[in-house]
């Protein structure tokens, strides 16, 4: 964000200098221009006064004198020309003015000194124009005319003065930018240290780290009741998510043992039915209570994995292999075979509370819900890692798939099956929670039958290989 803000204000600088500068630069250019045009218009009107005199007494040989003299001293060529256009007496160097007075500007220039005015004073000349400065003064008054003096004055020490003025100029505003800049480097800094920290603040929380704060010292005053309002936030949200785990797992454990109690109370009254319609209303009622049970295991289970924050990168085959055997030996018990066709040393980012976790429930659901014969889990490895939990059991249709990753709910097709519809949610929460996403599809085909069984897809980003110890 600084470079950011130092890649506004810097060039903003720049062109406010500018603003300021070229103006002053154009007036710099036609002061000097204007201080050369009076000084070479005093010289031909001297010029034009000697050339008055030589022609009414006929005299020329003093002002052809003067005008070589002149050019020796200036370089500048100076002539005069009668009323046609002609030289009538020039320095050594008329040849060049002639090959000047081709020129359409110059031309209109002594015909309008021949018209006995005097040409327009130039507003500027720039360092990039090289033509030379001409300048003509009529010899007699008003309508008597009798000729004009042309001087063409060379530019060259005047574009040089310009520039030279121009650069002074571009190092004295040079100045006030670098103190802008030194200025800007730390001020700047000092705007956005708690803007950064703000940042690293919420992202933390973003992240599920409640304890962090904003630092509220330093920075502008907006900037501080700012962090200070932040900090306020995190406070009112850490207290109520405290507040909602707590009361979560308080009324777990609370109603646990009650529900212990009130499930022995009730197993205990068996040996006293006799009728076997009482003994089925009883069997129900055992049921109903271990599901109970179920439910506020599940309850428990939610808040410990929801108090998990950071995604931490794991390696596949060590998850694997810590649980694929037990899998199996769980498969066994209902006649599902557990299959895994994962390759080998895929490194990913597990979720909060570990990848294991998730792929627990995924199994057991497969096996324990499916009604299929196998589970399999397949990986492909690229940026994002697909882990697929497939079974090939009764599945779900598109609808019960949409709805299935929300919380308590239950399929028609399981609603005698023992489960609460907590847990294939909170494991999509806490894939998102990595990054990644939950996906159900259709899963592998069922043996005797048509249709699919259903295929539980866990993307999650993929982890660099760890660095040699």
């Amino acid at each position: 964000m600084q470079q950011r803000l130092l890649v506004i204000l810097l060039p903003l600088a720049f062109v406010l200098v500018a603003a300021l500068g070229v103006p002053l630069a154009t007036l710099v250019a036609q002061q000097q221009t204007g201080e050369v045009y009076v000084d070479r218009l005093n010289d031909i009107g001297r010029f034009a006064s000697l050339a008055d005199t030589a022609l009414e007494t006929g005299r020329t040989e003093a002002l052809r004198m003067e005008l070589e003299r002149y050019e020796d001293l200036y370089g500048f060529p100076v002539a005069l020309l009668d009323p046609s256009g002609r030289v009538v007496i020039g320095s050594s160097g008329q040849g060049e003015l002639l090959t000047y007075l081709e020129d359409a500007g110059t031309r209109r220039v002594v015909d309008d000194a021949l018209a006995g005015f005097r040409p327009e004073p130039p507003t500027a000349l720039w360092p990039w124009d090289d033509r030379p400065l001409i300048l003509a003064e009529p010899v007699g008054r008003d309508s008597e005319v009798e000729g004009v003096v042309v001087a063409a004055s060379d530019t060259g020490h005047l574009r040089t003065s310009v520039l030279a003025s121009w650069g002074w100029m571009a190092l004295l505003g040079l100045v006030p930018l670098t103190g802008l800049a030194a200025v800007t480097w730390p001020v700047s800094r000092w705007v956005l240290r708690p803007v950064h920290r703000l940042d690293d603040a919420t992202a933390r929380v973003a992240h599920g780290d409640l304890t962090v704060r904003a630092d509220e010292a330093g920075g502008p005053p907006e900037l501080r009741r700012l962090a200070a309002s932040f900090n306020a936030m995190v406070d009112v949200v850490e207290r109520a998510l405290h507040r909602q785990r707590a009361f979560v797992s308080d009324a777990s454990h609370q109603l646990r043992n009650p529900l212990t109690s009130l499930r022995l109370a009730v197993e205990n009254l068996r040996p006293f039915l006799r009728d076997e319609e009482a003994r089925e209303v009883h069997d129900d009622a055992v049921e109903e209570l271990k599901a109970m049970n179920r439910m506020l295991n599940h309850l428990l289970a939610a808040t410990r994995l929801e108090s998990f924050s950071d995604a931490e990168p794991v390696e596949l085959d060590l998850v694997l292999g810590t649980r694929l055997e037990r899998w199996r030996a769980l498969g066994a018990e209902r006649g599902v075979a557990v299959e895994a066709r994962v390759p080998a040393g895929i490194r990913l980012l597990e979720p909060p509370g570990g990848l294991g976790s998730v792929l627990d429930e995924l199994v057991a659901n497969a096996i324990r819900l499916s009604g299929g014969e196998r589970v399999v889990l397949r990986a492909a490895e690229g940026e994002m890692v697909d882990l697929h939990v497939s079974d090939d059991g009764i599945g779900l249709d598109r609808e019960e798939r949409e709805e299935a990753l929300r919380r308590f709910w239950r399929s028609p097709k399981h609603q005698n099956v023992p489960g609460t519809g907590l847990g294939l949610a909170i494991c999509a929460e806490l894939v998102e929670a990595a990054g990644g996403e939950l996906r159900l599809g259709p899963g592998l085909p069922r043996p005797h039958s048509d249709g699919y069984g259903l295929d539980v897809l866990i993307r999650l980003p993929g982890a660099p290989p760890a660095l040699p110890e």
